[in-house]
């Protein structure tokens, strides 16, 4: 299966007061087309960020974005309208990333219109059929944000992102914002359209329910840093690095009889400004020793699971 995304050595600095604040570090992976990785730290590691970058809303620092095979790191104007069609984001609030002044049909065509390749009656008939997609009913199409609830607001979001039918998707946090039940509707429906359409989506989320549920490989952050890549079952059944193994403790479970133990970090936050080089999440974890000052470098320990952590390469070598 060929990468559809590829990106090497990714980085995102910004200047502040105090110094460099680094965002994204030397961050690398790939995502086949229609396939998921999931993205999941806490918030702050610069999951956001990462996603944004890749898309050109904010601009990188450094590194490489391969993109169906062409480098799109820095990106002409031509190219970066073309890179829109294929390239499309899902926002985190569902109201706040529409504009309160448009209706239901004026935000899902707004996108076609600038694309300017199709007629007037072309559009209206496309946005009718996209709705139909993302289930809103047709009598939806002259009414406003507000007097929708979450669940439709994310729908013309989808529906937004959608109409240019682009080929990979990222969905910055799309159900966060929304109730339990109505999480689960946007989930499936999400699901559908990848099967149908062949999409490929990075899903940043801090929920690992819902990031074990529909990743095909998830990838953990930490201040910047990826501390862990895998496919989703092998990570939740083996995490490696204290940090992964931290987070899935923190699952709530039903099983009253088999409750895991809960792993309660200690120690203060590493600062991203400036940051001294070595592990990021040294100053909390319980195995740190003076081997964590040093660069920490992703390494495959076990087929296509990695971790960049002394401990575990120290059993390889």
């Amino acid at each position: 299966m060929s990468a559809l995304l590829e990106v090497k050595n990714l980085k995102k600095y910004f200047r502040n007061k105090a110094g460099m604040l680094h965002a994204v570090e030397d961050v690398s992976f790939t995502v086949n087309e229609g396939k998921t990785l999931g993205v999941v730290g806490e918030s702050g590691c610069g999951k956001t960020t990462l996603g944004r970058t890749l898309l050109h809303i904010i601009e990188l620092t450094d590194g490489k974005i391969y993109f169906d095979g062409e480098d799109v790191s820095r990106p002409s104007k031509k190219q970066l309208r073309k890179l829109r069609q294929g390239m499309q984001i899902i926002f985190q609030d569902p109201y706040s990333s529409l504009n309160p002044r448009m209706s239901v049909s004026e935000t899902i065509m707004e996108p076609l219109i600038l694309l300017g390749k199709m007629k007037k009656s072309e559009i209206r008939t496309e946005v009718r059929r996209l709705m139909d997609t993302v289930g809103l009913a047709e009598r939806f199409e002259n009414s406003y944000p507000h007097e929708l609830d979450g669940g439709r607001r994310q729908r013309i979001g989808i529906a937004r992102a959608l109409s240019l039918n682009p080929k990979f998707i990222v969905c910055d946090e799309p159900v966060s914002a929304l109730d339990v039940s109505i999480q689960a509707q946007i989930i499936n429906l999400m699901r559908d359209l990848q099967e149908e359409r062949g999409l490929a989506y990075m899903f940043v989320t801090h929920d690992l329910s819902v990031v074990k549920y529909i990743s095909d490989d998830i990838m953990v952050m930490y201040l910047g840093q990826v501390v862990e890549k895998a496919p989703a079952d092998d990570l939740f059944f083996n995490p490696l690095h204290p940090y992964t193994k931290a987070l899935l403790s923190a699952i709530p479970s039903l099983d009253i009889y088999n409750q895991s133990k809960r792993i309660i970090m200690q120690g203060e936050l590493a600062s991203p400004i400036n940051p001294k080089p070595g592990c990021r999440f040294m100053p909390r974890c319980q195995y740190a020793s003076e081997e964590c000052s040093q660069p920490q470098i992703l390494e495959e320990e076990s087929p296509n699971h990695f971790v960049a952590c002394w401990k575990y390469k120290s059993l390889t070598n």
